[in-house]
């Protein structure tokens, strides 16, 4: 008998090729019925909290019946984590939020509970929820991340920079690249004064990469910073360089400390110019721009780039807070949030 371990033990023809396509199917397999569980916790949240609605409506159910069916929920089902007060008035709000149960089951009902108290305790408005409960399952957000995003609004100033993509690139693309850029953009993640210079910005942009990257969105890669590029024998060098997976394009991206001016838009074309010309494949879409100003009159950016022939769009950063101090300390953080979840438990 081979004293061989399985693990050295050779294979026949095809075998490995098959282990991992088997794999992939396991894991698929895993993926879904997690998704199947997450969502029948979810429409059971929902019903309960139905049923507490209706109850109290009909019947005039006051507080202490919750407290009750909390502690009745909990000795029933001992195992089972969420059935305290808070969780209870939890899914009261959820189905008051959500009364269309088909909404449940085809948009909230396939994030995790934590995701839908984030959606319930932080904004108010249905249309508001639905559309950044969409935004995290396209792009699966963690809940972290969904939160950090709906603390900087950035569904509300996604697709608000001056572009003039609508006439300079061909439909759908342009509108995809008018919904990739957004207008502010907010680096209060940055440790830098508000009069740093072109410079300060930049390298502090590159050590917080992952940040910037999150604040860019969906899609952006990091290619460079300070890119050389030879032209007839002269050297230029672009601030920052992405390329943009679902663009499939690069996109350059102009920093300047001051305020918006037409002239700035002179150097951004000559940069999107010489990459379409010595990095662009064959099989990339045209380059786009960005510039980046502190401030900017939108009407005077919309005449300068109705006579630029690239695809440019300009947006303001902001480097202070996003949040005043009195209105971040006055919203539930997620710890407080799973601290109410497990009271009782």
């Amino acid at each position: 008998m081979s004293d061989q371990p399985v693990s050295l033990m050779p294979t026949p023809e095809g075998y490995a090729d098959w282990l991992v396509d088997l794999k992939t199917r396991i894991h698929t397999a895993q993926q879904r019925a997690a998704l199947a569980v997450n969502r029948e916790l979810v429409l059971l949240y929902w019903q309960i909290g139905r049923d507490i609605l209706a109850r109290q409506a009909s019947q005039g159910w006051g507080a202490k019946v919750i407290e009750r069916l909390a502690h009745d929920l909990r000795t029933a089902f001992p195992e089972m984590k969420g059935f305290s007060r808070a969780n209870l008035m939890y899914m009261r709000a959820f189905a008051e939020a959500w009364p269309d149960a088909e909404v449940v089951q085809q948009a909230v009902g396939q994030l995790p509970w934590g995701h839908n108290l984030v959606l319930l305790t932080r904004l108010k408005q249905p249309a508001q929820r639905l559309a950044y409960a969409q935004a995290a399952i396209e792009h699966g957000w963690s809940r972290n991340v969904l939160n950090i995003h709906i603390e900087t609004s950035l569904l509300e100033r996604t697709g608000l920079a001056v572009t003039n993509f609508k006439e300079r690139l061909p439909a759908p693309g342009s509108d995809l690249a008018r919904q990739s850029l957004k207008d502010p953009y907010l680096f209060d993640f940055l440790d830098v004064g508000k009069e740093a210079d072109e410079r300060e910005i930049e390298s502090a942009l590159v050590k917080h990469i992952t940040q910037f990257l999150l604040e860019l969105g969906a899609g952006f890669a990091f290619v460079g910073r300070q890119v050389h590029l030879e032209v007839g024998g002269d050297d230029f060098y672009i601030d920052l360089l992405f390329y943009h997976l679902k663009l499939r394009c690069y996109v350059v991206v102009e920093l300047k400390a001051d305020k918006f001016k037409p002239e700035h838009l002179g150097q951004l074309g000559f940069y999107l110019t010489a990459v379409d010309m010595q990095v662009k494949a064959e099989q990339d879409n045209p380059t786009i721009g960005l510039l980046l100003c502190k401030t900017k009159n939108k009407v005077v950016a919309e005449y300068a780039l109705r006579d630029t022939a690239q695809p440019i769009g300009v947006a303001e950063y902001q480097l202070v807070e996003s949040l005043p101090a009195a209105l971040q300390t006055s919203l539930p953080s997620i710890e407080q949030i799973e601290s109410e979840l497990g009271g009782g438990e």
